[in-house]
Order: structure tokens, then C-alpha cells, then sequence
């Protein structure tokens, strides 16, 4: 099965909401627990501290995953650096994506955002295995300077993809706007986001990962498909 890591701030109080729990339900999951110290504390002083009680609580929430219907293991981690650890545990479970939790109910539709330089086929394949059999619809979006045929005909052959294995699909195309806020304004109608993680650039080292962003601008969780072209 195709293999999801969901970072949970273990320490923190922490949770994962029931619908992203049931949205994974056709997947594997990693539950990250991790907490983030100070550059002067040792990670071994914090888990002698904090082990146990941690461990307990990322236990139950592996629980409610599989009762939620799909395969789910823990792990522990504490760090000077989140990000970094969170690339580190996603490479070594060979997770294929990685969510930003967020507050939803019962999924019935997903916004996919296909713009930029995103590995469309590896989302694509991504989504057909999240929705599996269940009537749950995407939404195919893609922003562009204007509109044209080569736009029109990627959302087209994204759509058929997704639809020959039966899942309703609907495409926007969003013309002539600032593609960040075009999508943030596209969720409304959508309990979650699939997007493809894309490779660091100097506007996201000046204004953030963008996923993270839209996650920031959102209610909903956003699951992150990993690139493929990631350097050893």
C-alpha cells in the first residue's frame, strides 16, 4: 500500500482529526511524533523525560488509524529541526507523502492543484490510490497567465486519468490571477487538499514552503505528494 507520514507534535496536545484519519483509511501510516527542543537541551536528557507518556499517546492515535481502516506504526523523534526531520523519517519509510494536519469532517471532495512545477503523473497516481473505491470527488485546478489550448488540454488528460478508474472529476482553470491566492479562494467547496511538494526555490526560502502556506490559509488538511527527483 502506498505509505503516508503524519507528523503530530506529540508533546503539544496535538491530534488528528477523524476525517483525515478515515480520509487515509487506503493508506499506510507513520505517525510522527516529534518535539522540538531547545539548541541546548539533549534529545536523550528529553526522552528519559518524556518517553513514556509520549509513546503512549502516539499508540492510541496509531490505534484510531487502523480502526479508521488502514495500516498505521509509530515513531518518536525528538529534534533541534522539524523540517529536516520530518524529510529524514519520510525517506526512511518510504512515505510518499506527508500531511499537514487540519480540521475536517467526512471527505467528499479533494481540491488537487496542478500548477508549476509539480510531478503531475506521481499526484495523479497518488490520488487514485487515496480514493480507491469510495465516492469521493477531485477537483482538478490549475492557475495560468491565460488561457490556452496546452492549459485546457492538461487539465483534460489529468481529469481522464483520474476518471478511468471511476472517480467524478471536475477541472477550474483559474486565468490571469496570483496563483497562491487563486487556489486558497478555490478550497471553499473542498475538505482537502492534494499537492505536489516542489523543489526549493528563493521565493519559498523568502516566503515559506507553499504547501505550508496553504495550509496556513486554510481549515482543511493538506497532504503533500514527495518529489521523486530528490538528490541522494
Amino acid at each position: 500500500m502506498t505509505h503516508v507520514l503524519v507528523p503530530v507534535a506529540v508533546l503539544e496536545g496535538e491530534s488528528v482529526s477523524l476525517g483525515l484519519m478515515n480520509l487515509l483509511g487506503t493508506m499506510d501510516v507513520t505517525v510522527l511524533g516529534y518535539h522540538v527542543l531547545p539548541e541546548q537541551t539533549p534529545p536523550d536528557q528529553a526522552r528519559l523525560q518524556y518517553e513514556e507518556r509520549a509513546t503512549e499517546t502516539l499508540a492510541d492515535i496509531a490505534e484510531e488509524f487502523r480502526q479508521a481502516g488502514g495500516d498505521a506504526d509509530h515513531r518518536l523523534v525528538f529534534t533541534h529541526d522539524r523540517e529536516k526531520t520530518i524529510q529524514r523519517v519520510a525517506e526512511e519509510t518510504d512515505a510518499r507523502a506527508y500531511a499537514i494536519r487540519g480540521a475536517t469532517g467526512a471527505v467528499d471532495r479533494l481540491l488537487v492543484p496542478v500548477t508549476g512545477d509539480v510531478a503531475i503523473e506521481r499526484i495523479l497516481a497518488f490520488v487514485t490510490d487515496l480514493v480507491g473505491d469510495r465516492p469521493i470527488g477531485v477537483t482538478l485546478f490549475l492557475a495560468t497567465d491565460e488561457e490556452t489550448s496546452e492549459a485546457r488540454e492538461s487539465l483534460d488528460e489529468a481529469a481522464t486519468i483520474l476518471s478511468q478508474p471511476g472517480i467524478d472529476v471536475r477541472t477550474e482553470l483559474a486565468v490571469d490571477a496570483a496563483p497562491l491566492q487563486a487556489l486558497i479562494e478555490a478550497v471553499a467547496g473542498h475538505d482537502a487538499i492534494v499537492m505536489g511538494e516542489r523543489a526549493p526555490s528563493m521565493r519559498s526560502l523568502l516566503f515559506g514552503d507553499e504547501a505550508a502556506r496553504v495550509a496556513t490559509e486554510t481549515v482543511g488538511p493538506v497532504l503533500v505528494v514527495r518529489r521523486d527527483d530528490r538528490p541522494e
